[in-house]
C-alpha cells in the first residue's frame, strides 16, 4: 500500500512540474482520423485540420518555442522522415486549437514535407500543417515541443533545418508527444 501512494504520488509531482505537452485529439495513443488523411479537411491534397496541443510548465525565461511534427516511419517509404508541421511559436501562447494552422496568426510556419515531388504543393501551400496519410501501415507520429531562451528570426517558408539551426544552443527544454494514425 505504502508502495502504492508512493509510486502515484511521484508520479503527479513528475508530471505537476515537469514540462508536458498534451492533445485531446489523441485517444488511447491514435491520433483522431479527422486530422489526417480520413478526415475531411484539406488544402489542395493535403489533410490540413491540424491537431489541438496544449502544453505546461515551460521553463522559467522562454522566450518561444518550437514545433516540429515527424513521421520517422516513413523513411522506408520515402527515404526520409516526413515532416508534417514546423511552426514557432510566441511565448505567450501554451495551447494550439484544432485548426490552428490556418486559423492562428500568431504562429509562423515552416514547410512540410508535401513540398516534395511527392506531395507536389508550393512552398505556400505545404507551409501549413500537413496531416498523416500513411500509405503502407499505421505509422507512429511525432511531436516535439522545444522551449526556447530567444525569439527566432525566421519568415514563413521556412525549412526544418533552418529551424534547428537557429535553436542551436538556444534549447532549454523539450518535450515528445507521439500518436499513432491508421492506414
Amino acid at each position: 500500500m505504502k508502495t502504492n501512494i508512493l509510486t502515484v504520488l511521484t508520479t503527479i509531482s513528475i508530471s505537476s512540474f515537469g514540462f508536458s505537452l498534451e492533445s485531446n485529439g489523441i485517444k488511447n495513443g491514435y491520433i483522431q482520423e479527422k486530422y489526417g488523411k480520413h478526415g475531411t479537411q484539406s488544402l489542395n491534397g493535403m489533410p490540413s485540420l491540424s491537431i489541438p496541443l496544449k502544453w505546461n510548465n515551460a521553463p522559467k525565461n522562454t522566450k518561444s518555442y518550437a514545433l516540429v511534427m515527424e513521421d520517422f516511419d516513413a523513411i522506408p517509404v520515402t527515404g526520409f522522415s516526413w515532416i508534417h508541421w514546423v511552426s514557432i511559436i510566441p511565448a505567450n501562447i501554451t495551447e494550439l486549437k484544432e485548426n490552428a494552422s490556418l486559423e492562428n496568426k500568431n504562429i509562423i510556419q515552416g514547410v512540410n514535407s508535401w513540398v516534395s515531388t511527392m506531395g507536389g504543393l508550393s512552398k505556400s501551400d505545404a507551409s501549413h500543417f500537413g496531416g498523416p496519410a500513411p500509405p503502407d501501415k499505421d505509422h507512429t507520429y511525432s511531436i516535439t515541443l522545444y522551449a526556447l531562451d530567444k525569439n527566432l528570426n525566421l519568415e514563413s517558408g521556412f525549412y526544418l533545418n533552418e529551424l534547428y539551426k537557429e535553436i542551436e544552443g538556444h534549447v532549454l527544454d523539450k518535450v515528445t508527444l507521439k500518436g499513432i494514425y491508421k492506414k
